[in-house]
């Protein structure tokens, strides 16, 4: 957990590296991912750099590897981890192979493609010749042609009469016919048959709908724009005998041809300049061992060249990365963090502290045992088969938010159950583990008279509190919403001032870090005051009010009806104004508060022009004693420095302005905004108990065996609902508000977020990402 803390301290290093070791070290700090390169040469195209034809051979074969899966049949084998890198030698032979492979698949395919042309066009013309048997033998008009029809040059004449058959695409059939009509002036006889089975493209593989047809005509002239119109519709035109006989004879032949094609595709199958490198890069200190060990490495398994590779730390004003350690269940909630922003280099890191408050504020809201038990059983399937799921690879972004925040929706799960003990909820209902406090001073006559009655706490309660969370019997209670509306709004009230002072205080860490601890002084201490002197002081009014006051006090003064309104003496406060008392209960809980929250109040407000001007008077006063050491400085120049300081002072003043009221007011806001801690927990616990009530109570109210069956159906219905609305859409409702909890009241108090990520050269990194365009660093060390 202490990785979290804040990121890892980065190195700029620069690397000198031979030409002959740069493969094999690149490799190894590829694999180990620790390294960001740096572009040495930003001006230089991409297409102009030293390894940009390495980068296109690679690219290629991965193409070439693409495609032939393609066109494999079934999906190739997981390829196996290689142990060690391929050197340039093993590279050259792997393409080589490659090249061979995509060459005889091509090939192969090529003949394929051919042998199901000339498959289809043999289909063609046998349901050609066989469909015109019955243009001439069927009807006695056309016996008469069939009968004087004789053939010169393979082509039917008649006389002076010929004939054209072929195949066309059926839904071009009636154009095709209405444009031969129109070229003939209907001098030509159209006779046409449908192929009720599909045939299949060669190329495609799609379903193809086809029509054979016949076209009679008389006169060259007439042949000549037949034979064009066909071209023109994308006939195909085949040689078709007039006589009975040679039609049999060549659909025998057409037969046996086809039968040797099915044969043989059945049996197809397939045989399958520098002599020195620079670069720079930002590394984790502690993963410097790491990248010396590659350059050591890449220099072992090169030539055995006497020149060493170079580590060398380069000094910089450059802002590194920012990188933070994570691991399976801390990756989750840093996700969280660098949704807002990516934090600044080496400032305290939110995400440590989110592990525990934000399914902590998520199960203020979703408070049920009930539903904590559902969300913790899902959570940890995920969790228990994760290496099994992580493994099916899926485009549903649904799915991959939950399983990439299944430590989160478990740790939530387990909060929500431990704030449903504590609100004594499971599905609406309460449990009695301890026994009620209270007892019944009731006899049973006045019970079955009475539908509603008051138990006098003086009488009723045992004076002992029930050992763990809500007294069950607050369940039955008239008056349940407002006492959990009293304790909730106070809880929650309570919950926000700690959790917002604990933001302030963690400025502090970063002010020590930093070396700014002056404003720690100009900064911190009146923000903590400003929020402490007035609510925090708020929260301890609430629990003098919870302990001073009670329904069996013997002085009347600290009864429970004397109980002042918290709300009344905070508003108040604020408005300087006396709050009346009625005897005998007293206005002011004790002796000089009045006097006490006037002293706070100035305090407060004295904390604001220190907010407000501490921080730029401060700079302004540091850059004055700094110009009385400056020594040989033209009095021109110190002119045109003075210029610039009043400059820097105005938007230093405009800045801090604009810091200083967005605390002020972000302190009142910040505040009510946490009563939405409040305002969810009562809205879930409602919509629980009318879910219960309005559904499955109908099925437990009988007992005949008609409502037994009744109640599967009902228990449906009630699960349903109960996944549905309170499990995902209260749940997502209650996440979405922790978010804004966590981004606006506490991140602000003390995080930048100005950061960028630290981006290393890693392969594993671009093979998840292998559908996306490669970072630049992706190239290699960029020569210099």
């Amino acid at each position: 957990m202490g990785d979290l803390f804040r990121s890892e301290e980065m190195v700029l290093c620069q690397l000198f590296v031979q030409s002959e070791a740069a493969y094999v070290s690149m490799y190894e700090l590829g694999e180990a991912g620790i390294a960001q390169f740096r572009d040495l040469n930003p001006h230089v195209n991409d297409f102009q750099r030293r390894y940009v034809s390495e980068v296109r051979r690679c690219s290629e074969m991965e193409r070439k590897l693409r495609w032939v899966a393609g066109e494999l049949p079934e999906p190739p084998p997981p390829p196996k981890i290689s142990p060690s890198n391929l050197s340039p030698r093993e590279i050259n032979i792997l393409e080589e192979r490659i090249d061979y492979i995509e060459s005889e698949i091509q090939e192969i395919t090529r003949n394929a493609r051919n042998l199901k042309s000339d498959y289809l066009s043999l289909l063609e013309l046998k349901i050609l010749i066989e469909k015109t048997q019955t243009f001439f033998q069927d009807q006695s008009a056309h016996r008469k042609i069939s009968a004087s029809v004789q053939i010169y040059n393979n082509e039917g004449v008649l006389g002076h009469l010929g004939f054209i058959a072929g195949v066309v695409a059926t839904h071009r059939v009636p154009s095709f016919e209405k444009m031969l009509w129109r070229i003939s002036h209907g001098n030509i006889f159209f006779k046409q048959a449908h192929i009720e089975k599909p045939l299949k493209d060669p190329v495609t593989g799609h379903e193809l709908q086809k029509t054979v047809f016949v076209v009679f005509f008389h006169g060259e002239q007439i042949k000549l724009r037949v034979k064009k119109v066909c071209n023109g519709f994308q006939a195909t035109l085949y040689p078709c005998p007039a006589t009975y006989k040679d039609q049999q004879d060549m659909l025998a032949g057409v037969e046996t041809r086809i039968k040797d094609l099915e044969i043989l595709q059945n049996m197809f199958s397939m045989d399958i300049v520098k002599k020195c490198l620079i670069a720079e890069c930002w590394v984790p200190r502690r993963d410097l061992y790491i990248l010396q060990k590659a350059l050591d490495y890449g220099l072992i398994k090169a030539s055995g060249s006497p020149i060493p590779s170079i580590l060398h730390y380069v000094p910089t004003k450059e802002i590194p990365p920012t990188f933070n350690r994570t691991n399976k269940f801390t990756r989750g909630f840093q996700n969280l963090i660098d949704s807002y922003g990516i934090a600044s280099y080496r400032e305290v890191n939110p995400a440590l502290y989110t592990i525990i408050t934000f399914p902590f504020l998520f199960a203020v809201m979703f408070g049920d045992v009930g539903h904590g038990l559902l969300m913790t059983l899902f959570a940890s399937i995920v969790v228990l088969f994760e290496k099994k799921l992580a493994k099916k690879k899926t485009d549903n972004e649904i799915w991959n938010i939950f399983f990439g925040g299944r430590y989160i929706i478990l740790l939530m799960g387990i909060f929500s159950i431990y704030t449903g003990l504590i609100y004594n909820d499971i599905f609406s209902k309460s449990l009695n583990i301890f026994g009620s406090r209270w007892r019944n001073v009731y006899d049973n006559e006045t019970l079955l008279n009475n539908k509603m009655l008051e138990l006098d706490p003086a009488e009723a309660y045992s004076q002992t509190p029930y050992p763990f969370g809500l007294d069950p019997v607050w369940e039955f209670a008239a008056n349940n919403i407002i006492f959990l509306n009293s304790f909730k709004m106070k809880l929650s009230i309570i919950f926000g001032v700690i959790h917002m002072a604990f933001g302030v205080t963690m400025s502090v860490v970063n002010f020590n870090f930093f070396r700014r601890t002056e404003l720690i002084y100009l900064q911190y201490i009146p923000q903590i005051l400003f929020l402490l002197l007035l609510f925090w002081y708020l929260c301890i009014l609430m629990f003098m009010k919870w302990t001073m006051y009670s329904a069996i006090s013997t002085d009347p003064a600290y009864g429970t009806s004397c109980a002042p309104s918290v709300l009344i003496i905070f508003i108040n406060m604020m408005l300087l104004k006396e709050t009346e008392s009625k005897p005998p209960c007293r206005a002011l809980m004790y002796d000089g508060q009045d006097a006490l929250q006037k002293t706070f109040l100035v305090i407060a407000y004295i904390c604001v022009p220190i907010m407000l001007f501490g921080k730029p008077v401060y700079q302004m006063m540091a850059a004055k004693k700094r110009k009385q050491y400056r020594q040989g400085v033209e009095s021109g120049e110190v002119d045109e420095h003075d210029d610039e300081h009043d400059g820097g002072m105005g938007e230093v003043l405009i800045t801090q302005a604009i810091h200083t009221i967005e605390y002020v007011l972000g302190t009142v806001s910040h505040t009510a905004s946490y009563l939405r801690l409040w305002a969810l927990s009562l809205a879930h616990a409602q919509l629980s108990a009318v879910l219960w009530q309005r559904v499955l109570r109908i099925g437990l109210s009988g007992g005949s065996p008609v409502n037994s069956i009744a109640l599967f159906v009902i228990f449906a219905i009630w699960a349903f609902f109960t996944l549905a609305i309170l499990v995902l859409m209260e749940g997502l409702s209650a996440f979405l508000h922790t978010l804004r909890l966590h981004w606006v009241e506490f991140m602000s108090k003390f995080y930048e977020g100005h950061g960028y990520a630290f981006a290393p050269f890693s392969f594993s990194a671009i093979l998840e990402n292998d559908d996306e365009d490669p970072p630049a660093q992706t190239n290699g060390a960029p020569p210099e």
